[in-house]
């Protein structure tokens, strides 16, 4: 029974620190996960970065498309997750465990994110100091602070960076 409680109390620890840095984990739908990608119309062989990449679903539709995906998520437990359930993508697929805050952002074609509200200002400022070049993000219900979309579709908002 012990066993059981430690089990559970670790569990919610970890699911419940990332709030201290990104968001809870909520996993984003199917449709969504789609128009997500359609918003960002990224080519085969071109790469998506998601910042909090949960339990690797947006990764896999990605792969489905033959664009290849580099996910960053602080749960191990979803790690260990996505590593799993991504095995058949894993040509297309890498996953980091590890905060995105601390490390400088990669080359990428497109970017997702479902952030909270209070770290998109935030986002913002490191996509422009990290990443050059043409760039599109597709975040999900939270906009980023005095910055147009350059499209919007059910919850999702497309933004562009040069």
């Amino acid at each position: 029974m012990t066993w059981l409680f430690v089990a559970i109390i670790i569990t919610v620890v970890l699911f419940g620190m990332v709030v201290l840095f990104g968001a809870p984990y909520l996993p984003t739908l199917r449709a969504q996960s789609i128009e997500a990608l359609d918003l960002l119309d990224l080519r085969p062989g071109q790469t998506l970065l998601e910042l909090g990449s949960g339990d690797g679903r947006i990764l896999r539709e990605a792969a489905k498309r033959g664009i290849y995906s580099i996910g960053y998520e602080l749960n191990p437990l979803l790690v260990v997750w996505s590593m799993y359930s991504s095995l058949k993508y894993r040509r297309y697929i890498t996953i980091r465990w590890g905060n995105y805050w601390r490390h400088k952002l990669p080359a990428t074609d497109g970017i997702y994110v479902f952030l909270l509200d209070k770290y998109m200002a935030k986002l913002n400022n490191k996509i422009e100091q990290d990443i050059s070049g043409n760039v599109k993000l597709v975040s999900f219900a939270f906009a980023i602070p005095g910055k147009k979309p350059a499209k919007e579709s059910n919850g999702l908002k497309l933004y562009h960076y040069k």
